[in-house]
């Protein structure tokens, strides 16, 4: 009750709320979503992609975001342990394979996105919307990266510099606006958000609609594909099966304000 009291103040005398642990606080307000970027020579049909690179993100465009609490970190194999001791929820495969206490602050990898929001409602929150994923990944200035506009290898696990999964609390140079760490690389993170037509958009994707949802962030391994420096991009989404598990596809959760 104590800590309501405290949001409502806060919320009515605009001060900044008290943040749940190991959460960030973005405040509301308006940045810059998608990016207006194209794929003038069709590197990405060369890949092996289906549709051209940038295609989906187009316009960008100034949006208003409400403000919201976003986990810091990716959600680690510990905390995910703790969620399937307490609900005897299925757990990942590899949990009976390896000696979790080796892993256990490395991201939880090869859950679905049912399985994501599951653990994200057992701790009282909720997967983040796409618009919300990004705003925390690229702060209001519309940056290409968290950390900035150009690509630093430092500051990401991605684009083939390690070869697998980082301490979630990892590389705290490559953090976001907001401060948040491994908003580009480390893994793939699942989003609430169904995979659909930006407004605007004039592309035309048969997978628009709501058979896919959108994974973010980029990955130390690519989905098994290339691991490119173009998809640690804070603008880059990529349309997966709910039901889909991956080996560096995890996420992070997100929470309302009031």
């Amino acid at each position: 009750m104590f800590i309501v009291i405290l949001l409502l103040v806060a919320i009515f005398t605009g001060c900044t709320p008290v943040t749940p642990k190991d959460m960030i606080y973005v405040p509301a307000g308006e940045f810059f979503m998608g990016s207006n970027e194209v794929d003038t020579e069709a590197k990405s049909l060369q890949y092996g992609n289906k549709i051209p690179w940038f295609a989906n993100e187009r316009p960008m465009r100034k949006i208003y975001q409400k403000a919201f609490f976003i986990d810091k970190y990716e959600v680690s194999n510990k905390r995910y342990k703790q969620f399937v001791d307490a609900t005897k929820h299925e757990a990942p495969s590899y949990f009976s394979q390896i000696n979790l206490s080796e892993i256990e602050n490395l991201p939880v990898t090869a859950v679905s996105w049912f399985d994501a929001k599951e653990f994200c409602k057992w701790e009282g929150k909720r997967l983040p919307a796409e618009a919300e994923w990004e705003k925390t990944a690229r702060g209001t200035e519309g940056k290409r990266y968290p950390w900035g506009n150009d690509f630093d290898a430092s500051k990401v696990n991605g684009s083939g510099n390690h070869n697998g999964p980082m301490d979630v609390t990892s590389l705290e140079a490559g953090k976001s606006p907001f401060g948040a760490h491994h908003m580009a690389g480390n893994v793939y993170e699942w989003t609430e958000s169904w995979y659909e037509k930006y407004e605007g958009n004039e592309y035309d994707d048969k997978d628009y609609g709501r058979n896919f949802k959108v994974v973010r962030g980029g990955s130390w391994g690519g989905l098994g594909h290339y691991s490119l420096v173009i998809y640690l991009r804070a603008t880059y989404r990529f349309p997966i099966n709910p039901d889909s598990k991956y080996e560096d596809l995890g996420f992070r959760c997100a929470k309302d304000v009031s």
